[in-house]
């Protein structure tokens, strides 16, 4: 009986101790997780990309979305273009990926909005400088995997304009200063 009443007032002040985020590692190994990004292409067209290598972590709790946490690390070697010869100038010419190997955002704060997104707040580094970046990310879902894994997944869209993170920028044009940032992320649940 004592055991009894013993676990009943454990378990009674375990609900009121707040909720603790969990840990997510990003689902790249089986693709379920993108950063692609878009600019003018001279301003005549669109030139859409992606990284293909990066990895990250976050921590994330549905009942205090604001106590969220991310880390996110690109390999900007990986740009893909889907045409080599332009990856290649690009690695070499701009990105200067021998020189800045990575690009990271690691967040700083997470905002609530009224209309459920929250307000992802950071720092990004690219080419070795390092801005302040908000991105508005919207949570696309949570839930058990077919695996026996738990996932959550969001998504949000940014821009920023080159020549703030000192890339040389002269040879694009006036239309090709902005980049736009598409981000799909998912999670599993460590």
């Amino acid at each position: 009986m004592k055991k009894t009443i013993l676990a009943m007032s454990m378990l009674g002040l375990s609900a009121l101790l707040p909720a603790q985020a969990a840990d997510y590692v990003i689902d790249t190994e089986k693709a379920h997780a993108f950063v692609d990004f878009r600019i003018q292409h001279l301003g005549y067209s669109w030139m859409s990309g992606r990284f293909n290598d990066f990895a990250g972590t976050f921590s994330y709790d549905a009942d205090d979305p604001e106590a969220s946490a991310i880390d996110v690390t690109i390999d900007v070697a990986s740009v893909d273009t889907n045409f080599a010869e332009r990856d290649k100038h690009l690695r070499e010419q701009f990105l200067e990926t021998a020189e800045y190997p990575d690009a990271r955002f690691t967040s700083t704060s997470f905002e609530q909005q009224e209309d459920g997104t929250l307000l992802m707040k950071g720092d990004f580094t690219l080419h070795g400088v390092s801005k302040p970046m908000t991105i508005p990310v919207q949570k696309v879902g949570e839930g058990d995997d077919p695996w026996g894994g738990y996932r959550v997944g969001f998504y949000g869209e940014t821009s920023f304009i080159i020549e703030d993170y000192d890339i040389d920028v002269s040879k694009l044009g006036p239309s090709s200063q902005e980049v736009f940032l598409i981000l799909s992320i998912e999670g599993i649940r460590q």
